[in-house]
């Protein structure tokens, strides 16, 4: 089977998951988290790519990020990546690849879905049962922009940055979004789109991306059931795929 395009695009919010290598531990002890940090920050700088959210867990990465350029993504990752495994095998004495060959990534349509995107990252650590609050994980983003921690790697987004008029104000504002469960639904969205490397959003969107990647975009059916006809029968919802021309 042909693999799906990723649809990348120049100052478009694109959320990424890379994952360990048949899902592996990437990450040991403090200092490898804190030396994957300090090269996303190098790699951040070189491609000229804003990150708005993170989350470094045992054995993947979450990163959601707006490039300036969008060929500048998979430089960004070899580049880190290969940093990041010289320093592995190097330290652990090992060989051979660390992660999986292919990063998933979704295209984020932002006044939708990217503060959604940043809070299901942030909540990673509490999915997983690791902390019962987002703050009392390090390895994320969440500290600086709930709690005003620094974090030299943080870009904020304009809709963070719309959340108040000063620092205290977003933060609390941002805080406050964490207060309700994240829905079943938008959890579902954004893992189907990121699984399938498709792009996250509404029709609007998806008439965007069309007119100006050229490429071709197929409803097929999501594979669950979520509404039901006016007879009662299920009916399935659509699942959007971009597909070369």
């Amino acid at each position: 089977m042909p693999r799906r395009p990723r649809v990348h695009l120049d100052n478009f919010p694109l959320h990424i998951v890379q994952r360990g290598h048949n899902r592996q531990p990437c990450f040991f002890t403090e200092e490898d988290y804190q030396s994957y940090l300090h090269w996303l920050s190098e790699a951040l700088v070189e491609s000229e790519c804003a990150l708005h959210a993170y989350v470094l867990m045992t054995n993947h990465v979450h990163l959601l990020l707006t490039p300036t350029k969008a060929e500048a993504i998979p430089k960004l990752l070899i580049s880190l990546g290969r940093r990041y495994v010289q320093y592995i095998n190097r330290t652990y004495r090992r060989t051979g690849t660390l992660w999986d060959s292919r990063y998933k990534s979704s295209l984020v349509q932002a006044e939708i879905y990217l503060l959604t995107c940043q809070r299901y990252i942030e909540l990673n650590p509490v999915r997983a049962a690791m902390v019962d609050d987002p703050a009392h994980y390090r390895w994320s983003s969440y500290r600086a922009n709930g709690l005003g921690q620094p974090d030299a790697r943080l870009t904020p987004h304009s809709l963070y940055q719309a959340l108040g008029r000063t620092s205290p104000e977003r933060q609390a504002a941002y805080r406050a979004l964490f207060r309700a469960h994240l829905d079943r639904d938008a959890i579902d969205d954004i893992r189907l789109a990121l699984n399938q490397n498709q792009p996250l959003g509404n029709e609007r969107f998806y008439a965007t991306i069309e007119q100006m990647t050229g490429m071709r975009r197929e409803t097929k059916p999501r594979g669950r059931p979520r509404a039901k006809s006016p007879a009662g029968e299920p009916m399935q919802a659509g699942q959007n795929e971009f597909v070369m021309e």
